[in-house]
């Protein structure tokens, strides 16, 4: 599904030049559940940002679906996010005046679909990801879990080829943190769907089918399991 070839990257701090990624290649297959680890600084967020585009490499190839992504145009980029991509972020980055329900309802409303497949996508997945009876929360209302359980709903609505999901347990605490890996654990079972996620938690490490890791911008291990 994703193809990386000699990535690279490097961002100008005042006088100094910090070279996030320094010639990052590998293959994603189409579901697999993977982890890029590695401490701060080690690169694995701007990994996820050029695979997500939200952020170009300065030089080397990213193939997604068969798809050169560098070659889009800023339209094509959005329309792509939008189509093919879910996100989960750390911050849940959930809209604060929108219910459990609209903020998922939302990620199919800018879809050619009908308003009755939404509700019933919408309903689904959020009973799914275990928010029955809690679809007319605000998100105020809602547990730190519970805004993430509907970032992941959020994600899965519109049934993207891809989920990233950068350090998607660091605002919840440990037990919170691992029901939410299972979670998507089970999720990437039962509908094939290909998540990568960015951590420096040993946790979230163990529930990775594969783990990658980074260390000042170069892959130094790589585990299937």
């Amino acid at each position: 599904m994703i193809t990386i070839d000699a990535l690279v990257k490097t961002y100008r701090e005042g006088e100094s030049e910090v070279h996030a990624l320094r010639g990052v290649s590998l293959e994603i297959k189409p579901g697999e559940f993977t982890a890029i680890a590695g401490p701060s600084g080690s690169g694995k967020t701007t990994l996820l940002n050029i695979i997500g585009l939200l952020d170009d490499a300065d030089s080397g190839k990213i193939l997604i679906d068969g798809r050169d992504i560098q070659t889009f145009s800023g339209k094509e980029r959005a329309r792509f996010r939008r189509e093919k991509l879910g996100f989960v972020f750390q911050t849940f980055n959930l809209i604060p005046v929108l219910t459990a329900y609209e903020n998922v309802a939302l990620a199919l409303n800018l879809l050619q679909i009908s308003a009755k497949e939404i509700e019933s996508r919408t309903i689904a997945i959020l009973h799914e990801v275990g928010l029955k009876g809690a679809e007319n929360r605000l998100p105020s209302k809602l547990s730190g879990g519970q805004q993430q359980r509907v970032a992941i709903a959020r994600a899965l609505v519109k049934r993207p080829l891809l989920v990233l999901a950068d350090e998607p347990t660091a605002n919840l605490d440990s037990v919170t943190g691992e029901e939410i890996m299972k979670l998507m654990l089970e999720l990437n079972k039962k509908h094939g769907t290909t998540f990568i996620f960015s951590t420096h938690d040993p946790m979230v490490m163990l529930y990775a089918t594969r783990l990658i890791k980074l260390h000042d911008g170069l892959i130094v291990s790589d585990e299937r399991r």
